[in-house]
């Protein structure tokens, strides 16, 4: 079942084309990677998909059903957005900050429950900040703060989990540790991942399709072993890439000029 499809759609900022009559069918169970040079508009697709902006022409069908006809308090109950960065304007804990995640849960003017802290609680543990949980956020290091963002995505329990470069500010343990965990919470909420990221070896260990935004007009979609190719990176970033296999697959690097 499709849980997010684009038909025909085409979107621009600040009249520069981004896409042209884009068709993807993202499915339940399905990890979906788009890479794409600085500029080409990866941010703003994403931001497209989750709703925050109006694509110029096509439509958007999130479950089966256009996403604009969708209440918005019941989208951001299965529609999660990881944002590239984080930016807190007022002070408050680790605690207090991942229990945002609950709101579009709640009633207005509904208290947290012990069931929504335990939640939270959870998350925590879930990418290591069980133990700050007292913290204020302005005192975290930004890979802290990447991990704290992530739990506060969690704790939304969406499924559709749109993830703008989840790397971030993030050492190696904590790249591999944390996509590992969002693939298998996404599994277990029978949903779909949709992820920006600049590694295309990360892309590759962990997606099953991928999405390459070559240039408006050439956006080339497919699984992963047949969109990921030496041609077809070398295209995209304009500069020549090789593949060395290894003993945990195809590893991509960059070439001589």
């Amino acid at each position: 079942m499709n849980l997010l499809q684009t038909k025909s759609l085409t979107v621009s900022i600040a009249g520069k084309p981004i896409c042209n009559d884009l068709d993807v069918e993202m499915q339940r169970g399905e990890c979906w990677t788009i890479l794409g040079g600085n500029g080409a508009g990866k941010t703003t697709l994403l931001h497209t998909f989750a709703g925050l902006r109006t694509a110029d022409e096509g439509q958007i069908d999130f479950a089966d059903k256009l996403l604009e006809h969708w209440p918005r308090k019941l989208l951001s109950q299965k529609l999660g957005l990881l944002l590239q960065d984080s930016n807190d304007i007022f002070p408050s804990t680790v605690l207090e900050t991942v229990m945002i995640g609950r709101h579009p849960h709640l009633k207005f003017w509904e208290m947290e429950s012990q069931s929504d802290f335990d939640i939270a609680r959870q998350a925590l543990a879930d990418v290591s900040l069980e133990d700050v949980h007292d913290r204020q956020v302005n005192t975290l290091s930004g890979g802290e703060r990447r991990r704290l963002a992530i739990a506060t995505l969690l704790v939304q329990n969406p499924e559709l989990f749109l993830l703008d470069e989840p790397t971030n500010h993030l050492d190696m343990r904590y790249q591999i540790t944390l996509l590992e965990m969002l693939i298998r919470k996404a599994k277990e909420q029978d949903g779909c991942i949709c992820m920006v990221l600049h590694d295309a070896n990360l892309a590759r260990r962990y997606s099953t399709h991928i999405m390459l935004m070559i240039s408006p007009d050439d956006i080339v979609t497919g699984k992963v072993d047949d969109v990921l190719t030496e041609e077809n990176l070398a295209r995209l970033y304009q500069f020549p890439i090789k593949s060395v296999e290894t003993e945990s697959g195809r590893v991509f690097l960059p070439g001589t000029l």
